[in-house]
């Protein structure tokens, strides 16, 4: 079960058109039945599944996501696919609430796992097999060291058609871009990024990250404004990396994703207003489309249409 590769290169421009398998309905939807799919939440449930010991945080009361209640939010929003990445948070290397939620989900939900740096072949594959297109390498959490020796991890990664989920901030991505990209492997990169408030389009972390936007091998992730906004929801500061990415990645190599359910969020967040954001952003519903469903539906390997 890996992921559909996108064509090399392809980066139409951003108001271009595309091909579209989803269904029209004759009529205008609004952004929030318009379909789409989520490229970056959570599930949580420590009452069926219950933390790691060793976990340096664990998710309470509102932060916590079960699979079924996560289903609620699908069905509110159009969410008609997701992508669930493992959290370091609550789990580590405990991919058991993951794996289920994948397995209940009757083809809807794809995985990004946390796992060992030297985990084989076997490992990887068993994963595969189980409905995981992916591994997740937090910078942010472990480190930039963590991620340099993961390198042999990235080769196996490339080689078996598997995706890195890679989470940087600030200037994290100038001391990785090296290894991550000599590996091969294609990348999915969390959040944007994450640069510093305040710190400008032109910040080195950043600069890096627009440059890998060349290989055709990299989509970035518009979400989590949260982690890198100085600034209360609208998060207006996160508006010029956004606008930045759409532009140098072009809207086949972005993809939306919701965070879902906000760990750590500084206040209190909800998938409708990230939504309208997302229509400020993107006005035209054909641009909205590309973010929503065709990019992602090509770059995760969803195969039916909406």
């Amino acid at each position: 079960m890996s992921a559909a590769r996108p064509p090399e290169g392809a980066k139409a421009p951003a108001g271009g058109s595309a091909v579209h398998e989803v269904t029209s309905v004759g009529a205008t939807m609004n952004v929030f039945e318009e379909p789409k799919i989520d490229c970056h939440c959570h599930v949580l449930d420590p009452a069926r599944f219950p933390y790691a010991p060793d976990v340096a945080y664990r998710p309470a009361g509102q932060e916590l996501g079960p699979f079924d209640q996560y289903q609620q939010v699908m069905t509110a929003y159009g969410i008609r696919h997701a992508l669930l990445v493992g959290p370091n948070s609550g789990y580590g290397l405990d991919n058991r609430c993951l794996l289920d939620a994948i397995a209940r989900s009757q083809g809807r939900v794809k995985g990004i796992a946390v796992v060992p740096n030297d985990i084989d072949d076997d490992g990887l594959l068993a994963l595969r097999e189980a409905g995981v297109i992916g591994v997740a390498l937090n910078a942010t959490v472990l480190g930039t060291a963590h991620v340099l020796a993961a390198a042999p991890l990235l080769r196996r990664l490339a080689r078996l058609d598997m995706l890195l989920s890679l989470q940087v901030e600030h200037d994290q991505m100038v001391e990785v871009r090296r290894t991550v990209e000599d590996s091969g492997v294609r990348v999915l990169i969390d959040h944007a990024g994450r640069p510093a408030a305040g710190g400008g389009v032109g910040q080195p972390g950043f600069r890096e990250l627009l440059a890998m936007a060349s290989s055709g091998r990299v989509a970035v992730k518009l979400s989590g404004y949260q982690k890198f906004s100085s600034q209360p929801p609208p998060y207006t500061d996160a508006r010029p990396f956004i606008e930045a990415l759409v532009e140098t990645f072009t809207l086949d190599n972005c993809l939306w994703a919701s965070d879902w359910p906000f760990l750590r969020a500084p206040q209190r967040l909800d998938v409708g207003p990230l939504l309208m954001q997302v229509q400020a952003l993107l006005p035209g519903e054909q641009d909205r489309r590309r973010l929503f469903w065709d990019s992602p539906k090509r770059w995760l390997g969803f195969e039916t249409a909406a």
